[in-house]
């Protein structure tokens, strides 16, 4: 187990596939005490596309995005949209901001605020998951070492082992020291994507807010995180993703595990779920049986009871794990590594010339079983903790009933006599036998099991060295930059609806979709980027968040838990400020869109894309059905469009097993769905540039157009407008979102073919003559 301020861990996302862990999240908010305000802001005569006042560096000066000319001091009065905004402020960064004025159906105009931020959590949720990973290899070494002497086979794997942690460890914080270097910047431009000491941190991570006002609606704000595909572009795709790379991974440490035990990847997973498991029942146990014998100590009755009760239950599950027959198999396996360990078959070893004849180790394709050592045990010492429980429910039991006898109706004098001479110690002096014992007997079992498992980590590390480090290290270099999204669109999402009685529910009875809508091609290194991506997405799944009341006003403050304002704090349901854990489910569609996509489809193998999405769409329609068994519908949102969300999920099925070349459908679909279940909306492509910023534009001018009546004769400007990378014909005023001009330095047209293939044929190189003589007298005339 793992704790920091920040992070707390069960364990991490390993190259193991049923790993299960949990992360307890917090970003610095920002008071509601009137130090930052933000307003309506009242536009009059408002040309199209125009840029609001905004102050804007989006590298080095950290300017709030209060920075909006305010028109009257009725424009200061909040709106639940923008209290949003202000509690939101500490974690965006230099905001853009545009405002556009459309004309409904009825000849009425709608003013359409766009807003685009940079997330301060791009580098904080990364750098606080380094310092866990460091923290957790360090602990594992540490454990390894407890494993106390074995054998010189086993001793040199061990060291071996270590060794490769020690090279992470010091890898990991090599990168630390880099981020913390870095000063000023919130985000990572694509540019940088292949940088080294930069891979953990997610490309182009930004919040994309369209608040909308109409004359018959009130204000609607829809919110889109963009970032780029969540991959280790700086290990780059050469053999692949993550994906494929752990699928070829397996099949090799198997056949190669010939110096060691292997172990199945859900024996692994098994290990460290066992550990996680007792890492946090043992601390608690402890507490517990002292909370008991301070409730003995003060004679309370309704202490002792509600003390036993929650001991009698973590004992319990504690007992459940450690009957697991993983941890006993492996406790024989960890005696034989031992030194003087001596089998049956080597006790029948030939001995020829006096001297006797070993057999080489052989790789052995099951958990071994060891009849010369005892195996009952261990069976003995999980079942000592059962009995000492049952000692202490006794013991508690009698007291409880002797104190009951003594209640009986008596004269004042006879019960003061009764009073005094009890002594208040006598409940705890009684019980502390058992329960020392109890405490005992945890921390031996704990004991046994933890080194078990840890054997059990050591052979799986030592069967994968030196590729299994390599693909744990890509692992988490995805999984940190899925985490940061996901945390900042938690975030972002939690603060538009901490007013939403429906929301609040949903988010602790079920939990909150995140739909990952992504746009890579299936050809190429995109291939391999959505390989990464799908793994990262996929491991999302073991994390969650807690949230509780902050204790501070200090913006750079972080502890275990998302905090929030007082004021807001007290309006969650009791199970939320009680710190239940809320679930994320994300789900990830892909369907490529540009020209490489073309090539895939009409040459190449599309079967990853077609089975993510069919993968995901059982993911969404589970969620959907649990959400339907336990929140009303009538808590979702409510939207124009009167489609029923099962029909549309019948639709998205249709679609997903269509054979249809870019069937955008799915994503426009999948993302409708996403909305109407107060879900988290997120869009990637391979920087989040080009083809994110045409995805998000498009879904915004159909939801003008959907829920807000665009009159459509101004869609298609509408479009353009938002699309438009200039401002009232000035260039450069709505620029590229990352530092400098980036595209200054592409070249201005890529219709030059390599002239050294067009050789190869004296006719295409005609044709590439007259095309590009074409192109030419196109574009400058």
């Amino acid at each position: 187990m793992k704790t920091l301020l920040s992070i707390f861990c069960l364990s991490r996302p390993t190259t193991c596939a049923n790993t299960k862990c949990l992360f307890l999240l917090m970003s610095p908010y920002r008071s509601s005490d009137g130090v930052c305000t933000a307003g309506t802001v009242v536009v009059s005569r408002l040309k199209m596309g125009e840029m609001e006042e905004v102050d804007v560096d989006h590298i080095t000066t950290d300017i709030p995005s209060q920075k909006v000319k305010q028109q009257s001091d009725q424009a200061k009065q909040e709106s639940p949209c923008s209290r949003c905004l202000v509690c939101s402020n500490a974690r965006i960064r230099n905001p853009v901001c545009k405002v556009y004025r459309f004309q409904t159906v009825d000849s009425k105009w709608m003013l359409v605020r766009e807003q685009m931020e940079e997330c301060t959590l791009s580098f904080s949720i990364p750098k606080q998951l380094l310092s866990l990973y460091i923290q957790e290899d360090m602990s594992r070494v540490q454990d390894l070492r407890e494993l106390g002497d074995l054998s010189p086979h086993w001793d040199n794997l061990r060291k071996e082992v270590m060794t490769r942690y020690g090279e992470t460890i010091s890898s990991y914080q090599e990168t630390l020291a880099e981020l913390d270097k870095v000063t000023g910047r919130s985000f990572k431009p694509s540019c940088c994507k292949a940088q080294k000491s930069l891979e953990f941190i997610p490309i182009n991570l930004h919040t994309q807010r369209m608040r909308v006002t109409c004359p018959r609606k009130t204000d609607a704000c829809y919110d889109i995180v963009t970032v780029g595909a969540p991959a280790a572009h700086f290990q780059g795709f050469k053999c692949g993703g993550l994906q494929r790379l752990l699928s070829r991974y397996e099949g090799e440490k198997k056949s190669t595990a010939y110096q060691c035990i292997y172990y199945s990847p859900e024996h692994t997973a098994k290990a460290q779920e066992v550990l996680s498991t007792m890492s946090l029942l043992q601390p608690l146990i402890t507490s517990l049986a002292d909370q008991l014998l301070q409730a003995a100590q003060e004679r309370s009755s309704t202490g002792l009871r509600d003390a036993l009760k929650s001991l009698s239950d973590k004992t319990e599950n504690l007992v459940h794990t450690l009957k697991d027959e993983l941890v006993k198999s492996a406790l024989l396996a960890l005696h034989a590594a031992q030194p003087g360990y001596v089998s049956k078959n080597q006790k029948q070893t030939a001995v020829q010339g006096g001297e006797s004849v070993s057999f080489p180790l052989k790789h052995q394709d099951s958990i071994p079983h060891h009849k010369e050592y005892d195996e009952e045990e261990w069976d003995r010492a999980w079942a000592n903790v059962a009995k000492c429980l049952t000692c202490v429910i006794a013991m508690v039991d009698k007291l409880l009933e002797d104190d009951n006898s003594k209640q009986e109706p008596v004269p004042e004098q006879q019960l003061a006599d009764v009073i005094t001479s009890h002594n208040l110690g006598e409940w705890r002096e009684q019980l502390c036998p058992p329960v020392t014992r109890l405490k005992e007997c945890v921390m031996e079992v704990v004991e046994k099991a933890k080194k078990a498992m840890t054997f059990v980590l050591l052979q799986e590390a030592a069967c994968s060295i030196p590729q299994g480090f390599l693909l744990q290290q890509r692992r988490d270099v995805v999984f940190s930059q899925a985490l940061a999204a996901l945390a900042c669109g938690f975030i972002m999402k939690l603060y538009a609806g901490i007013q939403d009685k429906g929301f609040l529910r949903q988010l602790h009875l079920v939990g909150m979709v995140a739909q990952f809508e992504s746009l890579l091609s299936t050809y190429s290194e995109e291939i391999g980027m959505l390989e990464d991506m799908e793994t990262g997405i996929s491991d999302l799944q073991r994390v969650m968040f807690k949230i509780t009341e902050a204790k501070t006003d200090d913006l750079d403050h972080f502890t275990v838990e998302v905090p929030l304002p007082r004021l807001f704090f007290q309006n969650l349901p009791e199970e939320i400020k009680e710190g239940k854990p809320l679930r994320v489910f994300p789900v990830l569609f892909n369907v490529g869109i540009n020209e490489q996509q073309t090539i895939a489809e009409r040459f190449g193998d599309i079967s990853l894309q077609e089975r993510i999405n069919q993968k995901n769409f059982e993911i969404l329609e589970a969620y959907y059905k649990s959400l339907s068994e336990k929140v009303p519908l009538e808590c979702l949102p409510c939207f124009q469009t009167q489609t029923d969300i099962k029909e549309l999920l019948e639709t998205l099925g249709q679609n997903v097993i269509t054979k249809k070349r870019k069937n955008v459908e799915i994503l426009w679909i999948a993302g409708t769905i996403c909305r109407r279940l107060n879900g988290i909306r997120f869009t990637s492509c391979k920087s989040a540039k080009d083809r994110t910023s045409m995805s998000v534009t498009l879904e915004q001018c159909a939801l003008l157009r959907d829920e807000h009546q665009l009159n459509k004769d101004f869609f298609i400007r509408a479009l353009d407008c938002m699309r438009s990378r200039l401002t009232q014909g000035e260039i450069g005023q709505w620029e590229d979102p990352e530092a400098g001009a980036v595209t200054d330095n592409k070249p201005a047209s890529r219709h030059f073919y390599p002239i050294a293939l067009l050789l190869v044929s004296s006719h295409l190189l005609v044709v590439w003559l007259i095309l590009s003589l074409v192109f030419l007298l196109a574009k400058y005339q």
